[in-house]
């Protein structure tokens, strides 16, 4: 694999995701603090929390706000935390939820429950929230809410399913989170990471009305063919548990503002791509589907612009899925470039780069795990003379072992922010032969 190519790919990677930093778009959101007596009350929850709560922290307190007057809890990913002053910072289990997540989410609540109408609730939201505010609704035990996660994870649902279901098995998900602060006024200031923006997605949607439904958690059910238990069936059947919609009165004093979306990232990479000679084909940042049938249709993209001389790059984004048939480990980033390289055997001049910008792609929930994987023409032939078959680890679901033993793994670390997959495939006119 050439060096210099493989670099200028992690360089997009890696402009994408400075490009949303919260200490570069979260300030210029930032409140006025409550007048006194009131509290600023800091909730923040998902991959960016310990971030962003320590940009918000930082800007308070720097601003003369006395630290009696900030309270509040941050909760985010294993091996995500970040040096705060005042405000406690807790790691917890990511995708699938621990006993961490449980208690930092039952102290959010009782937090939201003391919020007088003096204070300002401020809700630092980033995708990851959803495992990390972990809250079963009454009746399902928190091991019955662990084993549905991990059944969804493997359905090959999209984001919006996954968080419909999440929605109607929780007591902090689908605007609950909002109905325990009310009355006191809501800001919510989020990071997206999801196809669309869709802030009754984005974490859930702890503090805006739910448009899903009881009905529509149960279809999820059947679609997928989940094994849920008694309990969560009940919970589904039980009208109590419907969250709550638009025009509640619950949702009168709040706000909610984006202030990162994966389009910022693509925008920060595509002037990098123009300032390296080539033209930028940009294929959206909504893209969803089966991660090996999207990189079968973006190899044929890219050789039909390479056979009509074209020098550019291809970005896109969104979040694909992948439905696990085989034992092995990755993640969708990892699966989309094995599939990708397949495609491309042989092809000179098309390299490809995909990765999550929270820095883990899959894996087992810990800080090291990959974030993604770097491929190109030449990837098949030189698994193929260490005697790995493409093929067969693609079958197994096993990406993240393929491009270990290649040396073509991306572990960037946490990046400590979150907008989902990026993707770039370069296409470059092939050496001529000689």
């Amino acid at each position: 694999m050439n060096p210099a190519a493989r670099a200028f790919r992690e360089r997009l990677f890696h402009t994408a995701v400075e490009a949303v930093q919260p200490g570069t778009c979260l300030p210029a959101h930032l409140p006025e603090p409550p007048p006194v007596p009131g509290r600023l009350l800091v909730l923040a929850a998902g991959k960016a929390a310990g971030s962003m709560a320590e940009t918000a922290e930082a800007h308070y307190l720097d601003r003369g706000v006395s630290p009696d007057r900030i309270a509040g809890l941050a909760v985010t990913r294993h091996g995500y935390g970040r040096p705060t002053r005042v405000l406690p910072v807790v790691e917890a289990g990511h995708p699938v939820p621990d006993g961490a997540g449980l208690a930092a989410a039952e102290r959010v609540l009782q937090l939201a429950d003391q919020a007088s109408t003096d204070d300002l609730v401020l809700v630092l939201l980033s995708g990851g929230a959803s495992a990390n505010w972990i809250a079963p609704a009454t009746g399902i035990s928190f091991l019955e809410k662990q084993a549905i996660t991990r059944a969804l994870l493997r359905s090959g649902a999209a984001i919006g399913e996954i968080n419909t279901l999440r929605k109607h098995l929780s007591r902090i998900k689908g605007g609950r989170l909002a109905a325990r602060a009310w009355p006191a006024r809501l800001l919510t200031l989020a990071i997206s990471d999801v196809p669309g923006d869709d802030p009754a997605v984005i974490g859930s949607g702890p503090t805006v009305p739910d448009p899903s439904t009881l009905a529509d958690a149960r279809a999820i059910v059947a679609r997928y063919g989940l094994e849920s238990g008694g309990a969560v069936r009940r919970v589904l059947e039980d009208p109590v548990n419907e969250s709550p919609k638009p025009g509640d009165p619950v949702f009168r004093d709040t706000e909610f503002r984006l202030i990162a979306r994966p389009i910022d990232s693509f925008r920060a990479a595509e002037a990098v791509v123009h300032q390296a000679g080539y033209d930028c084909i940009f294929l959206g940042d909504r893209l969803e589907g089966e991660a090996r049938q999207v990189a079968a249709e973006h190899a044929a993209v890219a050789r039909q612009l390479q056979a009509s001389s074209r020098r550019c790059a291809i970005l896109s984004g969104g979040e694909l899925t992948v439905t696990v048939r085989g034992n092995g480990r990755g993640g969708p980033n990892q699966e989309y470039v094995l599939a990708l390289a397949i495609a491309l055997a042989g092809s000179p001049g098309i390299a490809v780069l995909a990765a999550d910008t929270d820095g883990t792609d899959g894996g087992a929930g810990a800080a090291d795990d990959p974030a993604g994987a770097v491929g190109d023409g030449t990837t098949s032939a030189r698994a193929q003379a260490l005697g790995l078959d493409p093929a067969v680890f693609l079958a197994e679901n096993n990406s993240t072992e393929f491009f270990r033993r290649l040396g073509d793994l991306l572990i960037p670390g946490p990046t400590f922010t979150n907008v989902n997959d990026f993707r770039a495939i370069l296409v470059d006119r092939p050496a001529p032969s000689t």
